[in-house]
């Protein structure tokens, strides 16, 4: 059997870039604010050079509740999802496209939430 080396162009390549990260002791005020948050992650969108496809947020009661708001960007997602009665939320930016800047949503982000305390995690979610 004989075997080829095939080379790809960076045509072929799938760059999946993804920031996610835990925000703890957070204003419980901003957790609750569906529209604050939206405008939020639709801002991100915006300073991470992604485009926009869509844009949704819910928000939910009970012990557990808070908001979640989804941003679905031609290059893939940016999720923030909050807890009120915790004062924490996560936040999840992945994107694809090769100029967007997953990074800089995240940043944008934590810096307007101003949690005490924060994770940031990292992945290289590129195909060969």
């Amino acid at each position: 059997m004989e075997e080829r080396l095939v080379l790809k162009s960076s045509e072929d390549k799938i760059v999946g870039k993804h920031v996610f990260g835990n925000l703890y002791d957070i204003d419980p005020k901003l957790l609750t604010d569906r529209e604050y948050l939206e405008k939020l992650v639709l801002e991100a969108v915006k300073i991470a050079n992604m485009k926009l496809v869509e844009a949704k947020s819910w928000s939910f009661g009970g012990k557990k509740g808070g908001v979640s708001v989804l941003a679905l960007v031609e290059e893939s997602h940016i999720a923030l999802h909050t807890w009120n009665e915790y004062n924490y939320a996560t936040l999840d930016v992945y994107t694809c496209g090769e100029q967007s800047d997953p990074q800089a949503a995240f940043d944008y982000i934590v810096n307007a939430l101003k949690p005490r305390r924060y994770q940031i995690f990292y992945a290289d979610r590129s195909s060969d």
